[in-house]
């Protein structure tokens, strides 16, 4: 079989949220990148769809005309102002992600089907900078001669790329991450989602908050419903991997009993009806003790195991990392410098000392998401209590706040009222 041999600066595995945010940056930068993508688009992603102000930073960073163009199509975009947090004893809280400078403000978050939203990114990827393969099935990775090679196939044409750097943004089955960082190289499944597309949900908040329910039959894990345009929901169960094997939770089924039996859900399903199946994924949480590059590569999203380990957010620290692995490539080529020491200081460092924290935090809130009873807690004390709901809403905009969240002091006064 003829062999088309290519050069370029930067190889992009993988065309996701991660991917696609390195290759806009790439191009802001006016580095040559090849995209090697393994499906076709428009594809599906089996995901909560709910997209962050992280997210909404790095497109607009990027582009602030997509931005726009967001808002200005309500048909495929939900703008959301904030998230519903239900305790087990069924008592909710509502935490605006930011209060409204203007009548004209624009929503922080949104929530969006991965279907269109990926597709909507892949097709702003198009540059004088960018070339894309998609249907490309990668067959090998080397390192050799200060270069990375990259050997892939598209249908029945083969390919060998090769360049200084290379990102993963493949996934959390990462190939990138299986042959470059052994030591890492087992998918990094810390928990397990599962999604369902319904119509008919009622009950929705008139600002499309996003609500995560914790149950008592679900917990340390949480049931979600997130608002989509069009009549729409996305619904669907998270839990730990560890939980799901030590209780052997048949996690499909607790989904149902809860959309049937909890009494703080069932009346708004009344009336629903399953659009598709249910579909589920593993969630590969954040960790700051490990490396998210190595010799000439870069990992990003899922493949460096990026999920918050709270809210299960994906898309936004996929995108933010491969903001910044694009500005950590931009330094490395200019230094003419591909070692893993330089890209981790330009990049495992800077991502982890802007992020570390919020992650951290996320993983203590995982944790105290065990205790029921604290939980309720806090609820009930918030629902009497407008100075504390304000200080949870600033938790969500503010790290120094959220970091109270760690302290057993926060739990203190709020039992004894001080």
């Amino acid at each position: 079989m003829a062999k088309t041999v290519l050069e370029t600066k930067v190889i992009i595995v993988g065309a996701g949220p991660a991917g696609a945010a390195t290759s806009f940056f790439l191009t802001k930068y006016s580095i040559p990148h090849i995209v090697l993508e393994k499906a076709v688009f428009p594809r599906d992603k089996v995901c909560g769809d709910a997209c962050s102000g992280k997210t909404a930073l790095v497109i607009n960073r990027a582009n602030p005309d997509w931005m726009d163009e967001i808002y200005q199509r309500s048909a495929d975009f939900t703008p959301s102002w904030g998230i519903i947090f239900a305790a087990p004893n069924g008592k909710s809280i509502e935490i605006p992600f930011t209060q409204r400078s203007a009548p004209a403000a624009k929503a922080p978050g949104f929530t969006v089907s991965r279907l269109f939203f990926d597709n909507f990114l892949f097709e702003k990827m198009a540059s004088p900078f960018c070339t894309i393969f998609q249907n490309a099935s990668v067959k090998t990775i080397a390192r050799h001669e200060g270069r990375v090679s990259v050997e892939f196939e598209v249908g029945s044409d083969a390919f060998s790329v090769t360049a200084p750097l290379l990102i993963g943004a493949d996934g959390d089955k990462s190939i990138t991450r299986r042959l470059l960082l052994p030591e890492l190289a087992e998918p990094r499944t810390s928990a397990v989602g599962l999604r369902a597309y319904y119509k008919g949900v009622t009950g929705f908040h008139s600002e499309n908050f996003i609500e995560l329910h914790f149950l008592r039959e679900l917990l340390p894990g949480y049931f979600w419903i997130f608002k989509l345009p069009g009549g729409m929901a996305n619904v669907g169960v998270g839990i730990l991997s560890a939980d799901v094997r030590k209780k052997k939770i048949n996690l499909r089924a607790r989904m149902q009993e809860a959309i049937e039996n909890n009494p703080a859900i069932r009346q708004r399903f009344a009336d629903a009806e399953m659009v598709g199946k249910v579909q589920g994924w593993g969630l590969p949480f954040a960790d700051a003790r490990q490396p998210i590059s190595g010799d000439r590569f870069l990992l990003t999203g899922d493949a460096a195991c990026l999920v918050d380990p709270f809210s299960g957010e994906g898309i936004g620290n996929a995108m933010y990392s491969g903001m910044l692995a694009a500005e950590a490539i931009k330094k490395s080529l200019d230094a003419a410098d591909t070692s893993a020491p330089f890209l981790r200081i330009a990049y495992d460092d800077v991502f982890f000392k802007r992020m570390g924290q919020e992650l951290n935090i996320s993983t203590r809130l995982q944790q105290l998401c065990r205790y029921d009873w604290l939980f309720n807690l806090v609820v009930n004390k918030a629902h009497k209590s407008e100075a504390l709901r304000n200080t949870i809403s600033g938790m969500f905009c503010d790290m120094d706040l959220r970091e109270q969240l760690k302290k057993p002091s926060f739990y203190f006064r709020i039992l004894f009222n001080r």
